[in-house]
């Protein structure tokens, strides 16, 4: 039987409610990690995305920051910061401020796209080259600034020098999995809405890792989307609301996280649906014994480290709730 008391983290992107604005999404996102924490889960990430009016994550520092003050012990980091947006210095000042306050309590997720559209990547302003192609070296940068003192050159982040943030690579496909393995570094993929290469972008990451001073072994995390409730029947009408997430996305709409409805049929094409379904494929739903077999039939063919859980719930009792099950369920309870 394949093990299933794994770590599980959560990944949160911020999303505003249909009905409330972006404070009550920042005083959720709150709520979420300090339930989460008092649950045991290891770590709570928090995305960047830009641009879009429909998710809060577009200043992701300073949501990891709040959220920092508001939790005790779980481990609070980027998923991820989107480095062509930002000067690696700037990144490393930043977080090394963070993790001077909250001693070892920080992680550092990095990923190469820009999260939005072009024109905003664009507005955005880091550079008028093509920063996405610097990311290895900007990895390698923010590896050293957090590194030993005898490891600086001339230009150094104060604070940072000698903080050891640990660093994950973050990967939609097959691309990172490369550079993760290459440089020693745990990776996450991000399953939740790009599932397709996932079986191809572990396993290279597996063939190609090399130990180095961060870390002896592959570590693989896996984000995916878990819905879990009392019923197979409950987590099924939940489900369209993370359908409705996706439709959104499809579409290029800008509508707010809406609640569950009984079917989807009058709300999307087949076209859509199928769209829309292969993003979201990767997800874990219904009763605490419906995911316990769907987390054992996953484990048994790709044996990760840890999963990192993404919820899309309208109702916060709820989305508490299935984290409260699926933490359950990793615990033998």
């Amino acid at each position: 039987m394949p093990n299933i008391q794994i770590p599980v983290s959560v990944l949160n992107l911020v999303p505003i409610r249909e009905g409330q604005g972006p404070k009550e999404a920042i005083d959720a996102m709150v709520d979420l990690a300090q339930e989460t924490e008092k649950l045991g889960y290891k770590r709570y990430w928090i995305a960047e995305h830009h641009n879009t009016r429909t998710l809060v994550s577009s200043a992701t520092s300073i949501l990891i920051k709040q959220t920092l003050e508001h939790t005790k012990h779980i481990r609070v980091g980027s998923g991820g910061i989107m480095l062509p947006n930002h000067s690696p210095l700037v990144v490393a000042e930043q977080f090394g401020t963070m993790a001077t306050i909250y001693p070892d309590r920080l992680d550092l997720g990095l990923g190469r796209a820009p999260g939005t559209d072009m024109r905003t990547a664009s507005a955005l302003r880091r550079a008028q080259h093509e920063s996405v192609y610097t990311f290895p070296d900007d990895i390698k940068s923010l590896l050293r600034y957090f590194g030993p003192e005898e490891e600086q050159g001339s230009v150094r982040a104060f604070p940072g020098v000698g903080t050891e943030i640990p660093i994950y690579v973050l990967g939609s496909s097959t691309d990172s999995a490369f550079l993760a393995g290459e440089l020693g570094l745990p990776y996450v993929f991000a399953s939740h809405f790009a599932p397709r290469q996932m079986r191809e972008a572990i396993s290279i990451y597996r063939n190609k890792f090399k130990p180095s001073q961060y870390l002896d072994a592959p570590y693989m995390i896996v984000c995916l989307n878990v819905i879990a409730a009392e019923t197979d029947e409950e987590a099924k009408r939940e489900m369209t609301t993370t359908q409705q997430f996706f439709l959104n996305v499809v579409r290029g709409s800008q509508t707010f996280l809406r609640p569950p409805v009984e079917d989807m049929d009058h709300l999307w094409s087949p076209q859509e649906e199928a769209v829309a379904t292969s993003m979201s494929s990767m997800t874990f739903m219904g009763s605490k014994d419906s995911v316990r077999q769907q987390l054992m039939d996953f484990q048994e063919m790709f044996h990760v480290d840890e999963i990192m859980a993404v919820t899309y719930i309208y109702d916060q009792a709820k989305q508490i709730r299935s984290y409260e099950i699926f933490k359950e369920i990793v615990d033998g309870r």
